[in-house]
């Protein structure tokens, strides 16, 4: 009988022990997932969760915008500004520095879409979607820290812009441009569509 205790005893404290492991490995596991996900990649969450709500940011200058979002590329996303205007918005991640997220949300965006890096525009870089803004000659306003200039997109480099700078009623012509400015693309804030 003495014998039946001791056997009992050690076979549920090495099964305690067995399930204290499996639970930190899984622990472990789910520390690793979430230290690999990206803030692109809770915003596609946010966008799966919630696709007709308008997104809030908080821009690096601490200004706040709300997109409705249409497109989500590798560095940047495109839709429409909640704020009344009815331009359409291009913001490169890099000028977001925070995603605000509805505390009802936050455990959705934790599982990000599968789907979300197989699309098109999840491998197409800012300095594309601005090339063709420039091949199609759309009058744009760059939002910047220093305040927004606009115009119309000549040419993008890598990590450049130039933009002539015009009166945006007025077509881009020679006689029109002001100057062209060569903008740095890191910081540019939103491009608003014309």
């Amino acid at each position: 009988m003495r014998w039946d205790s001791l056997f009992d005893d050690l076979e549920g404290q090495l099964e305690q022990e067995l399930t204290a492991e499996g639970d930190e490995l899984r622990a472990e596991e789910e520390r690793l997932r979430l230290g690999r996900l990206s803030l692109r990649d809770r915003l596609c969450a946010v966008v799966a969760a919630a696709p007709s709500e308008p997104v809030r940011l908080r821009l690096v200058t601490g200004d706040p915008l709300a997109v409705t979002v249409r497109t989500i590329g590798r560095d940047w996303l495109s839709g429409e500004a909640a704020d009344g205007r009815p331009d359409g918005v291009i913001v490169p991640l890099s000028a977001v520095a925070a995603l605000v997220v509805p505390p009802r949300l936050v455990p959705a965006t934790l599982d990000p879409p599968a789907d979300a890096e197989r699309a098109l525009p999840a491998r197409l870089g800012l300095a594309f979607v601005l090339r063709d803004l420039a091949r199609r000659r759309v009058p744009v306003s760059l939002q910047l820290a220093s305040g927004a200039l606009d115009g119309t997109i000549d040419r993008v480099g890598r990590d450049f812009l130039d933009l002539a700078v015009h009166d945006l009623e007025l077509p881009r012509r020679s006689a029109a441009v002001r100057a062209v400015d060569v903008v740095a693309l890191s910081a540019v804030l939103a491009v608003r569509l014309r």
